[in-house]
């Protein structure tokens, strides 16, 4: 197989330096503008509100995620000890084997045996599996060109509002994941069927909503497979291959497309094998790939500690009065929060797909586990690489905050418009000379993992409009690995409008089905927490 894949890409590489008056790239991307200019539209439609014009979609993600915050006590803060011992599997026994058996097998003196072990128990993967995998899914290139994005278009001010997204959306993914295991299917061979549109259909249907149940899962199911196509897909193609062309000088008409081409052979090996195969794969990248750019990260900051407080303070001042060329406040609070969205898909209701797959007996102990992805994603990662760019402009005044075009910004030196990962990358390489060839691999991993954990995501949604045959398999995964060649071959601006637009659309019916049903989710947490404490 290894050198049948060599001589493949030895083939398709001479043509990589073929130049074309409107080459294949070009092509496709002219043919993808405009349905994704009109999509960005449809699902960005604004109301007045004092004046400014705000999206509905995020007044809708920013309202629930501040109401599930403040109901449930500030589960972010409050239970983080908590979801790192779940993480760690302090209260497995109970998780897997309920409360019942845990304690008819107890010792005297309190201890359990490891002689309960041995029967079968309800899903596919652990809790450090499940998180690994959802935040493969969430960790990603939003973290390293969606944050370049959002200073380019909202200053550093942006940072802020996207840390605060990043806090209030952990309440909301604790609770779509609650929902997420608390409603799921699992088959006769074991395979575990989970997220919104099981929770919607099946949720609501126990609070005689029926039809409308029926009718959001629905077109959450419709929306998660087109998400899956542009943000879980196309940008993170887009993105590898823009660093890849960008390192090796590779020019020509079919460049994109010959990337997407090897890319897809890439991600279609992993993706046949399933969710165990997924997690199996993305259990070890995530850390991996984590561990490497958080490390680089603080080499940077450190290397820059003298200018820490100085870029608090562009953040904090950029937040509350910005540059009316960025946008003025609003301008910058929704550039804030629509990429942290992006990101952290805190509201979307995809993640809680994978975290379906758990090993529990009580969906609230998932839930916990959710909490932590908002935080290492936005709070920790994106601020990290926000820090890095901002020290990038103060010292090297490399470009004006908001002065580019789509998503792009204009450098001051060469007068070229650059974005996403290329902003990003010049920012890391100014500090570590030569990192830029770590950033790749970094980029690349990390785009490997969002697609494969994402292609399970529109699968699952794909299984429950179509059925759980072998036919609807492979049909939505030849779709996947197509949209994996359009998003290398299509610019980043267009890529970008797609994805936004198809994550944030997601939004819709997942929180109106979260508004409804959050009351489950405190029984189901109270049940929990008492188990914890009859037993430990």
């Amino acid at each position: 197989m290894k050198y049948k894949l060599l001589t493949f890409l030895s083939f398709l590489l001479p043509y990589l330096t073929f130049a074309q008056e409107k080459g294949l790239d070009e092509k496709v991307n002219d043919a993808f503008m405009p349905f994704a200019t009109w999509w960005e539209a449809t699902v960005l439609t604004p109301i007045p509100i004092a004046g400014y014009d705000i999206p509905i979609v995020l007044i809708l993600l920013v309202a629930g995620a501040t109401f599930f915050t403040i109901y449930f006590k500030f589960p972010g803060i409050t239970k983080f000890p908590l979801a790192i011992n779940v993480v760690r599997g302090k209260y497995e026994e109970i998780e897997k084997y309920g409360l019942e058996k845990v304690e008819l097998h107890m010792t005297e003196d309190g201890d359990i045996p490891d002689t309960i072990r041995d029967e079968s128990e309800e899903g596919e993967v652990s809790h450090f599996q499940a998180l690994a995998t959802a935040v493969s899914g969430t960790v990603g290139l939003g973290n390293i060109a969606g944050v370049a994005v959002a200073i380019a278009l909202g200053g550093p001010g942006a940072t802020f509002w996207m840390i605060v997204c990043g806090l209030i959306g952990m309440s909301t993914k604790f609770v779509e994941c609650t929902l997420g295991v608390k409603y799921r299917d699992v088959g006769p061979d074991g395979t575990v069927y989970g997220g919104p549109m099981y929770y919607l259909s099946k949720g609501l249907s126990e609070n005689n909503m029926k039809v409308l149940g029926k009718i959001l899962a629905g077109m959450f199911a419709i929306l998660c497979v087109g998400a899956s196509f542009g943000g879980g897909n196309a940008f993170q193609s887009n993105q590898a291959t823009v660093q890849l062309t960008s390192m090796l000088n590779l020019e020509g008409g079919a460049t994109g497309v010959i990337i997407g081409v090897i890319l897809a052979i890439l991600v279609g090996i992993v993706i046949i094998g399933g969710i165990k195969k997924i997690a199996s794969v993305t259990e070890k990248i995530v850390p991996f790939m984590a561990g490497v750019y958080v490390l680089a990260s603080l080499v940077i900051i450190f290397a820059n500690f003298k200018y820490i407080g100085d870029a608090f303070e562009l953040i904090f001042s950029g937040a509350f009065s910005p540059d009316a060329a960025l946008g003025g406040f609003v301008g910058v609070i929704i550039v804030g929060f629509q990429r942290a969205a992006f990101s952290n898909e805190a509201g979307a209701g995809s993640a809680a797909i994978a975290h379906s797959a758990v090993k529990t007996r009580y969906p609230a102990s998932e839930g916990i586990v959710a909490l932590l992805e908002p935080f290492i994603d936005t709070v920790v990662i994106c601020t990290m690489t926000a820090l890095v760019i901002i020290f990038f402009n103060m010292d090297a005044g490399a470009f004006e905050y908001g002065n580019g075009i789509g998503s792009t910004v204009l450098l001051n030196e060469t007068g070229a418009y650059v974005g996403g990962v290329d902003l990003t990358s010049m920012a890391y390489d100014s500090v570590i000379p030569g990192f830029r060839y770590v950033l790749t691999i970094a980029i690349i991993l990390f785009a490997f993992s969002s697609m494969i954990s994402w292609s399970y995501y529109g699968l699952q949604s794909w299984k429950y409009l179509f059925g759980r045959g072998k036919t609807a398999d492979i049909t939505y995964k030849v779709l996947f690995l197509m949209f994996v060649v359009i998003g290398a071959a299509a610019t980043l601006d267009a890529v970008i409008k797609f994805s936004d637009a198809m994550i944030l659309a997601l939004v819709f019916p997942n929180m109106i089905g979260l508004l409804i049903l959050f009351p489950k989710v405190k029984k189901s947490f109270e049940r929990y927490l008492s188990a914890i404490k009859k037993v430990y």
